[in-house]
């Protein structure tokens, strides 16, 4: 039998039509819009978590340092200065020590202007401990656990940093979009 014997019916069509051409196009946007706004949002959150864990390390590297140097105030092994509290108010806390045989007087203070903590010693320039600081507050407890702003009787210090992400989160509303992270601890000078 040749090609003849075949019925014009019972031939295979290859191909789409144009109506089939359309619906999978329209359902290849669909999943590609969905995708795509998947990958904006996860984004968006790995920028807004980046800049949490950003914040909380800065924050403890922040009072990880002030606490081993608030720990040290007063020390002099030599006992030839007079080692002490030099300044203790509210956003400020100047102390001396003698580290290496060499007394330093060593300040910590809030820049509220530049939202930053500065570590200054021997009243040099003051360097950035740690940016983005929303506030640090120093408070300060004599022997008997009073609260006290006299520099001769500190024997105790609770310091409270509260840190802020470098950007504003569209997302959150509290706080101008900026998201916080506050952290406190109590330091007693081993040698005041």
């Amino acid at each position: 039998m040749g090609q003849r014997g075949i019925s014009a019916g019972s031939q295979r069509r290859n191909g789409f039509t144009l109506v089939e051409l359309m619906i999978a196009m329209a359902v290849g946007l669909v999943v590609l819009a969905a995708v795509y706004s998947l990958f904006i949002f996860q984004n968006k959150r790995y920028s807004i978590e980046e800049q949490i864990v950003e914040m909380q390390q800065n924050a403890r590297a922040a009072m990880t340092t002030m606490v081993r140097e608030i720990r040290m105030a007063g020390y002099d092994p030599n006992f030839d200065a007079a080692s002490k509290v030099m300044t203790a108010a509210p956003t400020t806390f100047s102390f001396t020590t003698d580290d290496s045989s060499n007394n330093s007087t060593i300040t910590y203070a809030f820049d509220s202007t530049n939202l930053k903590i500065t570590r200054n010693i021997n009243l040099g320039g003051g360097q950035p401990l740690a940016e983005n600081i929303q506030s640090l507050a120093f408070t300060y407890y004599d022997a008997d656990g009073t609260v006290t702003s006299t520099p001769s009787v500190v024997k105790g210090v609770l310091i409270t940093i509260t840190a802020r992400t470098s950007k504003p989160d569209s997302s959150y509303s509290s706080n101008g979009g900026y998201r916080t992270y506050a952290l406190s601890s109590m330091v007693r000078p081993r040698n005041l």
